[in-house]
Parts: structure tokens; C-alpha cells; sequence
């Protein structure tokens, strides 16, 4: 070994059969393998390894509580407390048609809190807020730091991408599990969206956390379990977090893709849209006002009033957004009606979720453009009365040659019953609070 290469701390080998044979890895291990990997000593099959070992075996909560740190540690940690008011974010471990972001971020803003939404893009069938946000003629995604603290300073709100310094060894992490069958992994999951968070600097968080069809983790009982690591790990690194488990059964309001999730948002905002998007929003607002020390804020009157609608006007042109220009639409749309008289008591979330994406609203890959107008907009929802030939969900694209792939996506995950018959929709919207 020559003199300029130096000695390190552990073998990757070692740690790999580690946990492979059930071990905990220390503090100086992860600390070390994390290190090791964003800088590139440690392989990405090497990696791959560790990631699945971790998959089938777990770890601890003191283990995930290393790791995460150990990413926040591989890149920069902002801080706001320079602003003179409290922050508190959310995050959504996504879904279909969840597009709660859009009206809560201006809802809360409104009651001078200061609300700094790093965001992500869509990947599969779950759609990203950016993607949504860049069907606004002009709206820009990309913000520096200084842009992003006068934004948070002036409009008290901002919904931007993440910069490449903040937990980069989370990035590259998730590239690795993306395409090795890790991504389930509820260590990993938490780990990335808890170091991202916890770097970001916000005092606050509030977690929306879904279970059900639609979600990351269909099942409520591993749900719980992430909400739970995840709190935990908020509240270990003096961020105050809660989290709500929510229903992602059936798909989250009436529009599924990006200008027309966009245009539901801002009839929300202006006092009206689905009750199931208003009733979230308005949930995630109360518990994210909590934690900022406004228990008692009204958040139905702002946005009755405008108020709320005023301080989205204000944002989306901060960040070169028009909120008054026109959104696109799809040139083609093909509409599928009811086939008899009934109730509808099935609409499975996942199945739209993948014939709006490929319809062009989502993306194979993460370098992948969006087709902005294309998507699902439903028109009846479970446990509607509908009748033979009523217009039952539009299919909108570009290319009408996307539609045949939309309609097999969607075979089988909607029927209709009659009247009486059970209504599959997983029970309430938001199921539990875990704090």
C-alpha cells in the first residue's frame, strides 16, 4: 500500500455478514459505511448487499437513528431561525391523486408560520408536487438557499426542490434501492425521508403517512410502524413531529395527474373542491398549526375568506409562476360510462394511479418528461348512485394511442353494485394520529 492511500476504519465484508447473520452494526460502523459509500470506496453491489441484508433483518431503533444521522452528516444542514417565526412542514409518503401539498402549504402560511415544502418528483404511480406545480406557465422548481429563505421571510411559504447538498448520501442511496428491490425496507424508508427533513432545519414536521391500496406500504400494520420509527426519530433530533395514517384505498379526490390535480387544488382553495381533499387538508393544517403553537386557528374561515387563495396568488409569483394563466389540456379524452343501474363500491386507488401514468402523467424514469395534461378526472366516486350510460371517469392525453394501456390498468378495479351492498373503501379517511 503506497503512503498517499490511507487505512480504513472497517471492511465492508465484515459489516455486510453482520448484518446478514442478524448482528447490529455499532454507531462507528454506520458512520463509517455511509462515509464510505457517498465518497465511493464502498461499492454499489457492496451496497446492494447491505441494502437487502437490511431489508430481510431490520435494525434497531438505535441503528436506524445512527443511520439517518449519518446521512444528515454526508451533506449540509440549513437553519431558520434567522426568520423570526416558527416552521413546520409535512411530507407524504404519496399516493393517488394526493395533491394536499398545493393548498395546505398557502393554508398554513396564511397564519404566519413559515412553511419551507421541499418536494420531489413523481416516480411510478405515485405523483410528485413539482411535477404538478410546473404545469403553472413560468413556475420555477429550483431555488437557492438564500431565494428560498426571503421567500419563506416575505410569503411565509415555498414548495421547491430539495438542493443536491442537502443528505447526499441519501440520493444515491435510493438510486441503489429503487433497482435492487429495497425499497420497502421500513429502516431505509424512514432513514431517507427523516435525514432530509431533519437537514432541512425545520422545527416541526407533521408526517401523512398512507396505508391502503394507493400507498407505499399497503398494509396499515407496517404503516404504523414507519409512522412510529419516523416520529420517533423527529422528536430523537428535537423536531417536534406527529403523523396521521391515512386512507389511500380509493384515490385521494376527483383529478389524478398534474394540471388538473393543480386546477382541484385551487378550488379548494377557493372554498370548494372534493370534501375528502378539503377534510385532509384542513386535518394537516390543524395538526401542523399545533405544533407551531396556534392549537386554535381557524382554518376553515381562511379558506372561506381568501385568504388562504391570497397567499398561493403571492407564491406561485414569487417563484415566476402565473396563477392566473391557463392550464394545460389534453388534446384527446375518451370517457368511460357506467354499464347499468347501481351504486359504485369499488374504485382501487393503485390501478388508476398506473393508467394515469400511463397515460403520461407519471414517469418510468427519474430523467423521464411529463405529459402535464394528461390524466384521470373521476366523476363519481364509491358509494355514488349511478345510472346506465352516466359518465363514470375521462381519460385525457396527448397521444390516443395511450388510452388502450389506461383501460387495461383499470379493468376489474371498479364495479358496480346495488344498492346495499357493501362499499369498498377501506373505512375513514384518516384512521389514527400517532405522536
Amino acid at each position: 500500500m503506497s503512503e498517499a492511500q490511507s487505512v480504513e476504519a472497517f471492511d465492508v465484508v465484515d459489516l455486510i455478514r453482520s448484518k446478514r447473520d442478524r448482528n447490529e452494526l455499532s454507531t462507528a460502523q454506520i458512520d463509517w459505511l455511509v462515509d464510505a459509500y457517498t465518497r465511493g470506496y464502498v461499492a454499489e453491489e457492496q451496497m446492494a448487499a447491505m441494502t437487502m441484508a437490511i431489508f430481510l433483518n431490520g435494525m434497531d431503533r438505535r441503528e436506524i437513528r445512527d443511520l439517518t444521522l449519518a446521512m444528515i452528516a454526508s451533506g449540509e444542514r440549513m437553519n431558520f431561525d434567522g426568520l423570526g417565526k416558527r416552521t413546520v412542514d409535512k411530507h407524504s409518503t404519496g399516493g393517488v391523486g394526493d395533491k394536499i401539498t398545493l393548498p395546505l402549504m398557502p393554508l398554513v402560511a396564511t397564519f404566519g408560520v413559515a412553511v419551507p415544502q421541499l418536494s420531489g418528483r413523481g416516480l411510478g404511480h405515485t405523483g410528485g408536487t413539482l411535477d404538478k406545480l410546473e404545469s403553472i406557465p413560468g413556475w420555477r422548481a429550483n431555488l437557492s438557499n438564500d431565494e428560498m429563505f426571503a421567500q419563506l421571510r416575505d410569503e411565509g411559504g415555498v414548495i421547491c426542490a430539495a438542493g443536491s447538498g442537502l443528505a447526499p448520501a441519501d440520493g444515491k442511496l435510493y438510486a441503489l434501492r429503487d433497482i435492487t428491490g429495497t425499497v420497502e425496507a421500513i429502516p431505509l424508508i424512514a432513514s431517507s425521508i427523516m435525514s432530509k427533513k431533519i437537514a432541512e432545519g425545520t422545527s416541526a414536521l407533521v408526517l401523512d403517512v398512507k396505508f391502503g391500496s394507493g400507498a407505499f406500504l399497503t398494509d396499515i400494520e407496517r404503516s404504523r410502524e414507519l409512522a412510529r420509527t419516523m416520529v420517533d426519530l423527529g422528536n430523537d433530533a428535537g423536531v417536534a413531529t406527529t403523523a396521521l395514517l391515512t386512507n389511500m384505498n380509493v384515490p385521494l379526490g376527483l383529478a389524478i395527474g398534474n394540471a388538473n390535480e393543480v386546477r382541484e387544488s385551487i378550488e379548494v382553495l377557493a372554498g370548494g373542491g372534493p370534501a375528502d381533499v378539503v377534510a385532509l387538508t384542513i386535518a394537516l393544517a390543524r395538526e401542523m398549526l399545533t405544533l407551531a403553537g396556534q392549537p386554535d386557528a381557524d382554518v376553515e374561515a381562511a379558506l372561506a375568506d381568501g385568504r388562504a387563495m391570497d397567499t398561493w396568488r403571492r407564491v406561485i409569483r414569487a417563484q415566476g409562476g402565473d396563477p392566473d394563466a391557463a392550464l394545460p389540456v389534453a388534446r384527446e379524452t375518451h370517457t368511460v360510462v357506467a354499464d347499468r343501474d347501481g351504486v359504485l363500491v369499488q374504485q382501487d386507488a393503485l390501478p388508476f394511479g398506473i393508467a394515469a401514468w400511463r397515460l403520461g402523467a407519471g414517469r418510468a424514469r427519474k430523467q423521464d418528461p411529463v405529459q402535464h395534461a394528461a390524466g384521470i378526472d373521476l366523476l363519481a366516486k364509491p358509494g355514488d348512485t349511478v345510472r346506465a350510460g352516466q359518465p363514470l371517469f375521462t381519460l385525457s392525453a396527448d397521444e390516443p394511442a395511450r388510452f388502450a394501456r389506461a383501460l387495461e390498468s383499470v379493468e376489474g378495479a371498479w364495479r358496480i353494485g346495488d344498492p346495499g351492498e357493501p362499499v369498498l373503501d377501506g373505512g375513514p379517511l384518516v384512521a389514527e394520529r400517532v405522536s
